[in-house]
């Protein structure tokens, strides 16, 4: 069987296989049931998209609707893949080529779709999220100001950039109370709304897969770098970014609150761990111990 790559742009969708065929199309409906009935004729191991800051989304929707095996992948991922098969130049047919090479090659976690209450969460959290970049844009820039009347207009603009952030953040604690089932992650201190949100949102998988699963998702698990009788230092790197930096601000005040959590700190500390690598197991244990809480709330087996 087929792997099959499609890289995706705003305006087109570039389709490659690992039998050489492509297909270009538009990336809108017309070109899904174009690419539909494209596929039908060409069974898959798996359809593998990168993901490309949203552009993916209606395509993923439609293709997983349509009983197509179908998975978003991590952008550097393949990326790493691409070049570690010898592809140097990059266009949109061959990103779609090493897709499918990926697709072939990588068994990876079928793509989940969110429901339409995390959907809309997810846009408020991404909404919070660059508002309050553009707030600390907006900051520098006045920073760099010494005019009296200039520095009172940029000021105008982060009292609105702070006032919206402000909102955004109500309508999501709103959002988030709504959903009772998200009660669980309250559990532990240090777990606000915020955190609950971003979990909700951009991570379906919490409670369904295992724990070392869930925090190689995320990008929290430590990977080796050994070779021979060499054993280097482990890192970490890849994962979802947008849940580590919600993360990283809710484990320090884990930390602070949370007995489990600030007594496995200290102890890493005793023990000569940097600051930054005790705080990143601290991390990896926090989501470690929220995926099981969600886990039994469900009634689900233990994943493997």
């Amino acid at each position: 069987m087929n792997g099959i790559g499609i890289d995706v742009s705003k305006r087109q969708l570039d389709v490659g296989t690992t039998d050489g065929e492509s297909l270009q199309i538009h990336n809108a409906p017309s070109g899904f049931t174009e690419l539909d009935a494209w596929l039908k004729k060409r069974p898959a191991i798996q359809i593998v998209l990168e993901a490309t800051g949203g552009y993916e989304q209606p395509v993923l929707d439609f293709l997983h609707k349509a009983g197509h095996p179908v998975v978003r992948a991590n952008a550097l991922r393949a990326r790493k893949l691409a070049q570690g098969l010898g592809q140097v130049a990059k266009t949109d047919r061959l990103d779609a080529y090493a897709l499918a090479q990926m697709a072939a090659l990588v068994k990876l976690p079928s793509y989940q779709p969110l429901e339409p209450w995390q959907q809309k969460l997810r846009e408020y959290v991404r909404a919070r999220r660059q508002t309050m970049q553009a707030l600390t844009v907006a900051r520098q820039q006045q920073e760099m100001v010494g005019d009296r009347e200039l520095r009172r207009l940029l000021q105008a603009n982060i009292t609105r950039l702070r006032t919206l952030v402000e909102r955004l953040g109500k309508q999501i604690a709103e959002q988030v109370a709504q959903q009772p089932q998200l009660t669980v992650l309250k559990s532990m201190k240090g777990v606000g709304p915020t955190l609950q949100a971003v979990l909700a949102s951009y991570l379906p998988e919490l409670g369904k897969i295992s724990g070392k699963a869930i925090a190689s998702l995320v990008g929290v698990a430590p990977m080796s770098h050994d070779s021979g009788t060499m054993r280097g230092k482990r890192s970490i790197h890849g994962g979802r970014a947008e849940i580590r930096q919600v993360l990283y601000m809710a484990s320090m005040s884990a930390m602070q609150h949370e007995p489990r959590l600030r007594d496995f700190y200290r102890s890493l500390r005793a023990r000569g761990k940097e600051a930054k690598v005790a705080i990143v197991a601290v991390m990896r244990k926090m989501l470690v111990i929220l995926n099981a809480r969600v886990r039994d709330t469900q009634g689900g087996p233990i994943p493997a």
